[in-house]
């Protein structure tokens, strides 16, 4: 076994090896950019080695610096986790060659399977189901269009060497096939150095399922059941679950069977994924082999009891599987939530800068809720790297306790100083056809067309909400009461009757003390709730009727900002005299930014696509921003003329910044 190894990566995933490596003995090497000089990877390893700027391509991209590192610290094997370098085929051959082990399958495992095109045709040839599609590399946006109208719309747009919803397009005419095509080679060529695209139908109405497999040198396989990826959001999975609903055991053997004898054909060492598109009559074909571990590997984890970094560490150091086909558990269900660093409220745009607050939820046992990440209290989610902040994972012994878990977990994360998803994740959570295993892969683009805002998440109980505010309310106004040097005889006193104004109704109540809360009168019922809560903490733990509850609660300048099950929502709390006079006031209208163009994100311009003086149709490009590794096209919401370009292309831009100016 390895007594040192170096992990080739950065974040969530160089932790989660970390504590493998740690709980088996073995020291970790971290590598870093200057950007990541105070992250928690660099912290968590026994050593750290910089190697180079922010940008990927001059630091985590570089084959030479990684071995230059091996060699000063003496590491005798690399993990290189997932993204990045996890799929070079020619970085593990020259592993090989520098005799350090790679974590992970052989270097011609990886060129053949981490190739899209390649892993189509031995797919073939090992007599998987395979998709109907153009299998070769494609020279340019004119020749996309004419393969996509051979095939037939719609079809997928995808760079051979992607991965993570990067460099992945579904164009469903010769517009967005051509825009497509472009997009994937230059989202391809800076995220994986391979600009390579090919087409192939885009199967209507899919789920997204991988069977998880394991291979030894000593020809031993087994697939360890699947997981069900089909809530995804352009592309990029959302929520993860082992097992699938949809997949029964006949379907589950026959897709395992297939995934294993793919990677027997290519003499696969080491954990992989192979993953099929499943229609809904339970075909299934074969879409791409990730040689690597999966993001979502730790649902599998929880199924099967496995330490898939261990199996991937015993594997690499020689050791056979300890396990067959039978010894395989499916226990229970399991589920993870991608926390990533986006405002649902804002089109998902990516939202960068400090932790104010970073406070994960607590398992007692450790055995239900689990939290990976790389990042912490006080840490700076950056610009330059991917938006994930944490994977949440819990696991039930069925699916509807799997769902409540996760449920009661997604209200008790708190991060504040940047926007998450945590309130979409919630509403996910809760919503009847997710609830139901109803859905495919356009299950967001169907039931969010038009974004995702928080009225469209309505409260199971919105007099909880009201009752809640009215307690905190009284909880401020306890505190008030309190201050020194109150002129005797004219103390400040509280009443008892107030109105809880959440989007723009009006919710008369009476707030009482009674034992250790309040009892708040609202429409003829009581709501007793009681909780030890303090002003200096975000999250509420308490009873309501003597039911627990777990709810998000702060104060922005006069209101009280509520969040609970997904529903965000901000009460202010006043006197009946107020409200009166509130519903008086005149309401003062948003300034008109029509005439511009802002980043709706931080990022950096990457292209202006028109000129002063030029005339813009609505839907018409006009620039392309880099955020997080993704190409984000901004087009003309109506018809104008562009009066001036206020910034070029190279600037890095803050949000809300003006990019250009219409007449």
């Amino acid at each position: 076994m390895f007594t040192k190894i170096l992990i080739a990566n950065r974040g969530e995933i160089a932790c989660r090896v970390m504590k493998t490596a740690r709980k088996m003995g073995i020291k970790t090497v971290a590598v870093y950019s200057e950007a990541d000089k105070d992250a928690l990877h660099v912290e968590l390893a026994d050593e750290a080695v910089c190697i180079g700027p922010a940008a990927s391509k001059e630091s985590y991209l570089v084959m030479d610096k990684i071995i230059a590192a091996c060699k000063q610290t003496g590491a005798q094997a690399v993990h290189p986790g997932y993204g990045f370098l996890s799929e070079n085929a020619e970085f593990s051959r020259r592993l090989e060659e520098e005799g350090i082990k790679f974590i992970g399958p052989k270097h011609y495992s990886v060129g053949k399977m981490g190739d899209k095109i390649e892993s189509k045709k031995l797919a073939l040839e090992a007599k998987v189901n395979t998709i109907p599609g153009y299998n070769e590399a494609i020279s340019g946006p004119d020749e996309a269009v004419k393969i996509a109208q051979g095939i037939g719309y719609p079809v997928m747009i995808k760079a051979s060497a992607g991965g993570g919803g990067k460099g992945l397009r579904v164009a469903f005419n010769d517009q967005e096939a051509f825009e497509g095509f472009s997009s994937c080679v230059n989202e391809a060529k800076n995220a994986f150095g391979d600009d390579r695209v090919f087409i192939e139908k885009f199967v209507l109405e899919p789920r997204h399922i991988e069977i998880q497999v394991l291979g030894d040198s000593f020809g031993n396989y087994v697939y360890l059941n699947e997981r069900d990826c089909s809530i995804q959001r352009r592309h990029q999975k959302v929520i993860e679950e082992a097992p699938s609903p949809f997949i029964d055991p006949a379907t589950r053997k026959a897709m395992g069977e297939q995934a294993v004898a793919l990677a027997r054909a290519v003499n696969y060492e080491s954990a992989g994924t192979v993953e099929f598109v499943v229609g809904s009559d339970k075909s299934f074909y074969f879409l791409e082999m990730n040689t690597r571990l999966q993001v979502e590997h730790p649902v599998t984890e929880k199924i099967t009891g496995l330490d898939l970094v261990e199996q991937m560490i015993r594997v690499a150091a020689g050791e056979k599987l300890s396990f067959t086909q039978a010894d395989v558990k499916l226990d229970g269900w399991a589920m993870e939530c991608r926390i990533n660093a986006e405002d649902p409220f804002r089109g998902f745009l990516p939202s960068t800068g400090r932790l104010v607050r970073f406070d994960p939820p607590a398992d007692s046992d450790g055995e239900h809720v689990r939290v990976d990440t790389g990042v912490y209290d006080g840490g700076e989610i950056s610009m330059f790297y991917d938006s994930m902040i944490a994977k949440l994972i819990v696991h039930g012994s069925t699916r509807d306790q799997a769902i409540e878990r996760m449920r009661e977990a997604l209200n008790a994360f708190v991060i504040r100083g940047i926007s998450s998803n945590i309130p979409f994740q919630a509403a996910l959570m809760q919503h009847s056809r997710f609830v139901a295993g109803n859905f495919t892969t356009a299950f967001i683009a169907e039931e969010y067309p038009k974004g995702f805002n928080s009225s469209m998440v309505p409260h199971d109980d919105p007099a909880m909400l009201v009752a809640v505010a009215g307690f905190v309310h009284r909880r401020y106004l306890e505190r008030a009461s309190r201050i020194v040097g109150q002129l005797p005889g004219h103390e400040f006193k509280i009443g008892q009757r107030f109105v809880v104004i959440i989007g723009g109704n009006q919710h008369p109540v009476t707030v009482t003390e009674q034992g250790n809360g309040c009892r708040i009168t609202y429409q003829g019922e009581h709501y007793d709730v009681e909780s030890d809560w303090h002003f200096y903490n975000p999250l509420m733990k308490g009873t309501l009727n003597g039911r627990p509850f777990v709810m998000q609660v702060e104060r922005i300048g006069l209101k009280y900002r509520l969040m609970h099950w997904g529903t965000l929502a901000e009460a202010e709390v006043v006197t009946a005299r107020a409200a009166e006079l509130m519903a008086l006031m005149p309401k003062k209208a948003a300034p008109d930014l029509s005439k511009f163009l802002l980043s709706p994100m931080p990022g950096l311009l990457r292209e202006v696509a028109v000129s002063v003086g030029q005339d813009v149709k609505a839907g018409e490009k006009l620039a392309v921003i880099e955020a997080m590794k993704m190409e984000n096209v901004l087009k003309a919401e109506q018809d104008g003329k562009v009066k001036k370009v206020v910034a070029s292309a190279g600037t890095s831009l803050s949000v809300d910044e003006v990019i250009i100016e219409f007449e």
